[in-house]
Order: structure tokens, then C-alpha cells, then sequence
């Protein structure tokens, strides 16, 4: 059926089955493929579905929303904000460990942007864009993304089990009108890139994203990294 549906996990093509026959993935699948025979596009191809991969529905707890991915040669690795190991971190995610120490005062080595142990409790770090064209931030825009991940906001606000979406930046809190505020909760913050750096700090969206879970009746995430 093509690429997108390859590579996307068996589990979430049963959650988004009514979306694999929409129109606009076929745009988006023709222009994806131009794309990689004439650009470099990243994350590397095998990690386009990476946070979706380590996550099943089922086993989501918390949404971490943000913009498109890393355009860098060896940043983007398939999980939002993240990168891999021995990467030097992006001003982003350095701004996100500044507040996350001055929210809970844990510290993290910047040896390791590697945000792996968060998704493995439960953290889907979703981009509302899922790839882009190298060097050229927000270059997949527009192009059918944007629709994808809201089916999948609005498959994971569907659920029976309360979740806890947080929505970084502009272009994430625009899918708050897809969550359901009754059964779920909604964090929002500024975009942590230094461009909005100043509303970003002090925004304590660790903690409020402990509250949240605490109130669910689940387990607070160990925002620790392992190296």
C-alpha cells in the first residue's frame, strides 16, 4: 500500500485504519517519496514511525507534542526533542534540561539527549510534522502530516484511559480541539527553541505532568536520562 503504511506498527495501523485510505496520504506518500529520491530527508527512514514503535496505544500515558523534526545531519532520530547518543544537544533540548532541573532539580548530563527512557514509560514524543528536508526547517509542512497526527491525537483522545497531553509551541497546541478536556488533561507551554525561550522557562511542565498523572490514579515518570 506503500511506505507510510510499511513502516507504520501493526497496532497503530489498527488505530488509524480509517485514515490509510484518505486522499491526502496518497499526496503525502507522492511527495515523501519525491523527497527521499531527491533530497535528504530526515529522521533516516527506518525512524520516521520510531515513537510509535516503542509505543502501542495501549501502553501510552503521556503525549509530548511539538513541531518537525531536527534538519541536521545526525539529530533527529525519530522521538521529538530527542537525539542520539553522543549527539550534541540542540538549543531546544538544552533549554528543555535547563527547565526540567529548575522544575524538579534534576540535572542531566549533556553527554546524552538520548530521551529513549521517557518514551519507555509511557512518553509518546510525537512531532506534529514527522520528517523534514535537511537543513530546512518546517520543509514538509503543509503536506499532510499535520492531518496524520491529528488522527492520531484524536485515536489516543478516544480511549477509555485518561492521558495527559502536553503541547509544545504554537503549531502543537493546535490540536488541543481534538482532545477531549473531560477525560484527559491538557498541559500547554511555550516551544522550548530560544525564539520562545523567555515563556518557555518557568512553565514547570514536568511537575504539572506528575500532577496529572498522580490525579489519573498513575504513576509519576522518572524524568532522569539513562546514559
Amino acid at each position: 500500500m506503500g511506505l507510510i503504511y510499511d513502516l507504520l506498527p501493526e497496532n497503530w495501523r489498527l488505530s488509524l485504519a480509517a485514515e490509510l485510505n484518505k486522499p491526502y496520504l496518497v499526496t503525502l506518500e507522492d511527495f515523501l517519496q519525491n523527497e527521499l529520491k531527491n533530497s535528504v530527508v530526515y529522521p533516516p527512514v527506518p525512524l520516521i514511525f520510531r515513537a510509535l514503535k516503542i509505543l502501542p496505544p495501549s501502553a501510552v500515558k503521556v503525549v509530548i507534542l511539538g513541531q518537525d523534526p531536527y534538519h541536521e545531519a545526525g539529530q533527529a532520530n525519530g522521538l521529538a526533542f530527542s537525539v542520539s547518543p553522543g549527539v550534541p544537544l540542540p538549543p531546544s533540548l538544552k533549554n528543555i534540561f535547563k527547565e526540567l532541573e529548575s522544575d524538579l532539580g534534576i540535572k542531566i548530563n549533556n553527554k546524552t539527549g538520548d530521551l529513549t527512557t521517557w518514551a519507555e514509560q509511557g512518553v509518546l514524543l510525537l512531532n506534529s510534522v514527522l520528517t523534514v528536508r535537511a537543513h530546512e526547517a518546517n520543509a514538509h509542512q503543509k503536506k499532510g502530516w499535520e492531518e496524520f497526527t491529528s488522527a492520531i491525537i484524536s485515536a489516543l483522545s478516544a480511549g477509555e484511559r485518561p492521558l495527559v497531553f502536553a503541547l509544545w509551541g504554537r503549531a502543537a497546541q493546535k490540536k488541543r480541539a481534538l482532545i477531549n478536556e473531560k477525560r484527559h488533561a491538557i498541559i500547554e507551554a511555550a516551544h522550548p527553541s530560544p525564539l520562545s525561550a523567555r515563556l518557555w522557562f518557568g512553565s514547570k511542565p514536568f511537575s504539572r505532568i506528575n500532577a496529572a498523572l498522580n490525579k489519573f490514579g498513575s504513576a509519576p515518570l522518572d524524568w532522569q536520562l539513562r546514559e
